[in-house]
């Protein structure tokens, strides 16, 4: 076909139905014996009017090529720029095509941008959103909302709570508050943990002794050393108790809780808060059983954490 010679509108229309019946341009252009270039230009003026007609020229000529108006609109609607300047030199570095801000807004304007750059006006029975259209009726895949899996119930099944024997602890040097522990959680290896201790237990009464530690907490470094836990008490405003595990319990047992039978995180985010949701609900009860929402910290089958002499108090 000549270059000056236009497209009947039968021939415009078979365009647009080999569109519609999912053919690629360059798979219309092959059949049809057409350039690619006239394939996209009549595509493009159907899908943003909806017609196949060819309209009267009037009006000064673009400075454009059709393939060049085609990347304007692209830029223009993928990379949502604030102003029409910063679009114009997003426009040149991806054409190479050298015009003014002021020939981009023209052209836009024509196009159909109204006020904002990514502002633009469809035909009728169209959508279009960061680059992406399709015509009513045509399904699209909808983001599936959280499962109950991805965002579990925040409870105390949520903390990796277990029974560990603190091996030796030493007050960290330049601190009066801090005790540096070794504790067995029945892992291969025994954990580092930093108390803030010093100033409620005596130094002898933390050597070799069970305790109840919060074992998924993000690692935190204090005074320089890693604490890799936390050693759960029971707290008043003068006196500080360390948690009692059951007599015969073992390092490594995990505490349970009736009516929470979910399993911990392998590490609590801090991002979410979690121990900071649930810590409210942690106090001993009137017989100094340590409890939660009522439900006591259990060892199945060995019995229940204590405070020695704290009751009604809180867990931290």
């Amino acid at each position: 076909m000549g270059r000056s010679e236009e497209l009947s509108d039968f021939q415009r229309g078979t365009v647009v139905g080999c569109h519609l019946c999912k053919k690629s341009v360059r798979e219309i252009s092959a059949l049809l014996n057409l350039p690619r270039s006239t394939v996209s230009s009549v595509i493009l003026k159907w899908k943003r009017g909806g017609i196949t007609t060819a309209l009267p020229r009037s009006g000064r000529p673009h400075k454009l090529k059709e393939e060049d108006r085609q990347m304007l609109e692209r830029v223009a609607l993928e990379k949502c720029l604030p102003s029409v300047e910063a679009l114009t030199t997003e426009f040149q570095t991806a054409s190479g095509a050298s015009v003014s801000s002021r020939t981009v807004r023209r052209e836009l304007h024509e196009m159909g941008f109204r006020g904002r750059v990514s502002t633009y006006n469809k035909p009728k029975g169209t959508f279009r959103r960061c680059g992406k259209e399709r015509f009513r009726g045509e399904k699209v895949e909808k983001k599936q909302a959280p499962s109950s899996q991805e965002d579990p119930k925040v409870d105390v099944s949520r903390l990796d709570l277990r029974v560990g024997r603190i091996i030796t602890a030493m007050q960290l040097p330049e601190t009066d508050s801090l005790y540096m522990e070794h504790v067995d959680v029945g892992e291969a290896s025994h954990r580092t943990v930093v108390s803030e201790l010093a100033k409620h237990i005596p130094v002898d009464q933390m050597q070799n002794r069970m305790a109840v530690l919060l074992c998924n907490q993000k690692p935190a470094k204090m005074r320089g050393v890693v604490s890799q836990a936390m050693v759960m008490c029971a707290s008043s405003p003068d006196k500080v108790e360390i948690l009692d595990p059951p007599v015969g319990a073992l390092p490594g047992d995990r505490v349970t809780f009736q009516g929470c039978p979910g399993e911990p995180d392998k590490e609590l985010n801090p991002k979410k808060k979690i121990w900071e949701q649930i810590q409210p609900d942690l106090r001993t009860d009137a017989q100094c059983v340590a409890t939660y929402k009522g439900a006591a910290f259990e060892v199945v089958g060995k019995g229940v954490c204590k405070s020695q002499t704290l009751s009604d108090s809180e867990i931290k």
